[in-house]
């Protein structure tokens, strides 16, 4: 049988979906709808819809329309879970119309519901980005207040496959296991991480499973030697249940990626159950349950795309139940989840399906990428499932390898964003990944490639990662934050908080999901008017540190050859550094006052320090 080149294979594939049945309810779209027009921007809001998963803003010339949904470039999934949703692809001075529809999920059978009729739209209200400069946005912090908790969603972290930790090939010049290592080891110290989620765990590169005879043969050694070098650095895994073993595959000839992960269905349900069951049963023995059921243990990847999945809907939800009983017969207290669909789809389905059959779920999980994760909370409570936790094992900035986009300083308050609009409503955003070794359809051919990674090969740091760790050094206590201006809570947003000795952190940050933008526009830049109040009145220190195309892009110091020589790398690491700067700390009455410039795309953090 020929195979298509792993690249050609994805693009061919990568759009369609896993057949299945059932069609996606219709909403009433929300009422309110207004529009605020602002500086190179349109900041919509409305009343938000019992029900909705997430709302599809559309744009049209006229009140007649036709209305089609705005594409903001990102890939994946048009929706967004809720207001506001600041809409820069317009037209300076021209005027536009917006309508919006209310989502009971993000895709139908089709595809995603963009490609769809969306249902009905909202009453239409216009608005004309302004070609004008803005004014400045004010920004005030009470420092003695208390606005809740901060939930650290970006402690879980994805990864390729975890094997890589073995490997003594070179990219670059540098040797994989040991720097994909010294990656895990850095998002532990700087970003907080404590779980890293993976593929490939039952690929036959780790030798789990043959048969001899027709007799199942299991071998978990190489499993522990990757597991030990990952909990080495501090992290835990969530187990993936995937690749389908060559011999247990009902079809060994469908995969997928350059590794050719076997993405068929099992042709013995019972053998692939009990594969699950030892597997679970091992890691116990070897790590002790008290260590394992922190750990998590998800079933497949992406079974919505066929690029992922060889058998039908029905086939995968029989995949998730056997291995998910297989787990819990070894012991009731490990955690089990699924479906980890690709741009959250089958939601209903899953759930239903779980809710019917009482099959275990602990977590629910799925997937996102260039847009904010959709709001699947509802349609768990409405099935009985409100303990369930929910985590999204794949996040990112764009779906598509090889994307420039993931070098540049766009990523920065993308991802700050994210996180401030899931708080509350999922239990992990799990940013997919962490470090540029990365495999699926070929190793890097250059530094700085549009890699996936959080960190490039070397563990240099992106934007991206300077942003988390921006975010991760924040205190757990958050305290008020009001802003007020052009682009207030939708383009430019924050977090305040203060730490146990006093010091007090605001991060700021202004982005939009445009890619159209990921370099900025004169009159998306925003000038801040920041106070902080509440302040004891003794003497601070502080500081303003920057994350933008200028500051904390170590992409800005490297040129065009494809790797640095031995020498070079010198250089670069002394440039990897986070850009922090002191600033007059003048405090008068217990208040701070600073004027700072925001550009878009960037990020801000001061910093006040009593003594």
């Amino acid at each position: 049988m020929t195979q298509l080149d792993p690249r050609a294979d994805w693009d061919a594939r990568i759009s369609l979906r896993t057949a299945g049945e059932g069609g996606r309810p219709t909403l009433a779209p929300p009422a309110g709808l207004t529009a605020a027009e602002g500086a190179g921007q349109v900041t919509l809001r409305w009343h938000t819809v019992p029900g909705a998963i997430g709302y599809l803003v559309h744009a049209a010339d006229s009140p007649e329309g036709p209305f089609r949904p705005i594409d903001h470039g990102g890939g994946d999934v048009l929706a967004v879970p809720g207001p506001p949703y600041a809409d820069t692809t317009g037209e300076q001075g021209r005027p536009r119309w917006y309508a919006v529809a209310s989502l009971a999920a993000a895709e139908g059978d089709a595809g995603p519901v963009a490609e769809d009729d969306p249902g009905p739209l909202s009453i239409p209200t216009s608005a004309t980005p302004g070609s004008s400069p803005a004014a400045p946005l004010v920004a005030r912090v009470d420092a003695a207040s208390s606005a809740g908790r901060l939930q650290r969603l970006w402690h879980m972290l994805g990864s390729e496959r975890l094997s890589q930790i073995l490997s003594t090939d070179r990219t670059g010049g540098v040797e994989i296991g040991p720097d994909f290592a010294a990656a895990l080891r850095l998002a532990r110290a700087e970003l907080g991480a404590d779980r890293v989620r993976a593929h490939a765990i039952l690929h036959d590169d780790l030798g789990v499973y043959r048969e001899d005879d027709g007799e199942p043969r299991y071998d978990f050694a190489q499993v522990e030697r990757t597991y030990d070098a990952v909990l080495a650095t501090g992290l835990r895994p969530v187990v993936e249940l995937s690749f389908m073993p060559r011999d247990l595959a009902r079809d060994p000839q469908a995969s997928v990626f350059e590794y050719r992960g076997l993405i068929s269905p099992p042709r013995d349900w019972e053998r692939w159950g009990e594969l699950v069951r030892k597997l679970a049963a091992h890691l116990v023995a070897r790590y002790g349950i008290d260590e394992v059921r922190r750990w998590g243990f998800e079933v497949w990847n992406e079974a919505n795309l066929e690029v992922f999945w060889a058998g039908s809907r029905e086939e995968y939800f029989q995949l998730y139940d056997v291995a998910v009983r297989a787990v819990k017969s070894v012991d009731e207290r490990l955690l089990v989840g699924g479906p980890a669909t690709a741009a959250a789809g089958w939601v209903r389905e899953f759930l239903d399906f779980v809710a019917a059959e009482d099959s275990p779920l602990d977590f629910f999980s799925t997937h996102t990428y260039g847009n904010f994760p959709l709001d699947v909370r509802e349609a768990l409570g409405e099935r009985g499932l409100d303990r369930v936790e929910i985590w999204w094992t794949e996040w990112g900035v764009t779906p598509r390898h090889f994307a420039g986009v993931t070098d540049l300083a766009f990523g920065a308050p993308f991802v700050l964003h994210g996180m401030k609009r899931t708080q509350g409503r999922a239990e992990a955003l799990a940013y997919w990944v962490v470090s540029d070794h990365f495999e699926e359809l070929g190793r890097p051919h250059r530094l700085f490639h549009g890699g996936f990674g959080l960190l490039t090969v070397g563990s240099l740091r992106k934007p991206r990662y300077w942003a988390l760790a921006l975010a991760e050094e924040l205190g757990d206590e958050l305290v008020e934050l009001a802003l007020a201006g052009d682009g207030a809570g939708s383009l430019v947003d924050g977090w305040a908080s203060r730490h146990e000795d006093g010091t007090v952190d605001v991060l700021l940050w202004n982005g939009t999901l445009d890619h159209s933008k990921v370099d900025g526009g004169p009159l998306l830049d925003r000038r801040v008017e920041l106070s902080v109040e509440g302040l004891d009145r003794g003497h601070y220190r502080a500081s303003l540190a920057r994350v933008d195309a200028r500051h904390s892009n170590i992409a800005a110091h490297w040129g065009e050859k494809p790797w640095p020589a031995e020498d070079e790398w010198g250089a670069l690491r002394a440039a990897d550094r986070l850009h922090e700067e002191p600033v007059d700390a003048h405090v008068s009455g217990g208040v701070f006052q600073l004027e700072l410039e925001l550009p878009l795309p960037g990020v801000a953090r001061l910093r006040l320090t009593p003594g």
